[in-house]
């Protein structure tokens, strides 16, 4: 992975296209996030969806198929941080993961910005 998170802010940069970026997320205080009712992840909006885990089932947004995933083993702990596969310029934006209970939920937010890698060559 090559991106860059910034302690105590919600932004992270990814220099290069094509790399793995971590979109962290962990509920707080410590909860297991294994018995939610839903985990969400979307992008700008509520409606344009990036990962949604509800019930067991895993539905992908389109776009996103096949490059987004969060850590199982991680649940239990609370995190629900996601990994975003080969990111593409397209990707930067403002993120949201949502964590649904019954009777409680949580909605952190953060900036993803992608930047373009230029490569010099001398002649």
């Amino acid at each position: 992975m090559d991106s860059i998170l910034e302690r105590n802010s919600n932004k992270i940069h990814c220099n290069n296209s094509g790399k793995d970026v971590l979109l962290p997320c962990h509920l707080s205080p410590e909860r297991s996030a294994a018995d939610a009712k839903e985990i969400r992840w979307f992008k700008e909006s509520f409606n344009n969806l990036v990962y949604l885990h509800k019930s067991g089932k895993v539905t992908e947004g389109r776009g996103y198929e096949g490059r987004v995933s969060l850590f199982p083993q991680e649940l239990q702990r609370g995190n629900v941080s996601l990994l975003l596969r080969n990111v593409r310029l397209t990707d930067g934006g403002k993120y949201k993961c949502q964590v649904s209970f019954s009777d409680w939920f949580e909605e952190p937010a953060l900036q993803l910005t992608v930047r373009r890698e230029y490569k010099l060559q001398l002649l």
